[in-house]
């Protein structure tokens, strides 16, 4: 995810990024990107930043910010985590700062072509004109839902895991292409593809999803048999299953 955010702001020219990691091979991805430079010290790192970005695995997370905490000015630079289900107050232990200005952000890895869906949750103290800082910092890599912590998780599982569940249809539907006789490369192709005109056309009218089926579906046609075996197999409980079960 980090990897992903930073990538995306680099191809806007806009920033000057520093990229940390542990080991120099973590780093090699951004070794030629412009914009960023990269650093195995994280202390160094977060000096003179404007906005310190925590995208570490949760379970990192403590280490890190009790390793930079002495590095970091509070009173003026912006802290945002993207580490899933650690919220501001244990954030703000783990530093030693109750003041802390954090701001909970959840990405997706699309961040990296400008077409993440991220939501945003600012912590107490945070301004809201720097929260129309960050917010707009993050709209350069996509869009973005400003809400409260308590809402991250199930955005998280809606855009962050969920790209990962909208890939796994993707693959299903160009299974079945070659099953029906495509070559592996045509039918992944022909599945992007359908899906991305999917949501454009979702996009363009400004319809509700079952608007967009009602435009494409034919009385006695072939997409409301299609359609009625995806009813028959569960699909629509399945789905809800799967971005429910984060959340338990």
């Amino acid at each position: 995810m980090g990897g992903a955010l930073a990538l995306g702001w680099s191809k806007t020219g806009k920033h000057e990024i520093t990229v940390t990691a542990r080991s120099q091979k973590t780093l090699s991805r951004f070794a030629d990107v412009e914009c960023i430079r990269t650093s195995l010290d994280n202390i160094e790192a977060v000096k003179g930043a404007d906005i310190v970005v925590l995208a570490v695995k949760p379970w990192l997370t403590e280490e890190v910010c009790r390793q930079i905490a002495g590095s970091i000015d509070f009173n003026r630079q912006l802290i945002l985590s993207v580490a899933a289900n650690i919220f501001s107050e244990s954030l703000r232990g783990y530093l030693g700062r109750a003041d802390a200005k954090i701001c909970y952000v959840m990405p997706n890895i699309a961040a990296e072509y400008g077409e993440s869906m991220t939501y945003l949750a600012a912590s107490e103290g945070v301004t809201s004109d720097e929260v129309a800082l960050v917010r707009n910092l993050l709209c350069e890599v996509g869009k973005v839902k400003v809400c409260k912590e308590s809402e991250v998780a199930a955005g998280n599982m809606l855009s962050g895991c969920g790209i990962a569940y909208v890939m796994r249809f993707i693959h299903a539907m160009a299974e079945g292409g070659v099953e029906m006789g495509l070559y592996p490369r045509e039918a992944r192709e022909i599945a992007m593809q359908t899906m991305k005109g999917a949501v454009a056309v979702l996009e363009g009218g400004n319809l509700h999803p079952a608007e967009g089926i009602d435009k494409v579906t034919t009385p006695g046609g072939l997409t409301i048999r299609g359609l009625n075996e995806l009813d028959h197999a569960g699909f629509n409980s399945a789905v809800i299953r799967c971005l429910k079960a984060g959340l338990k």
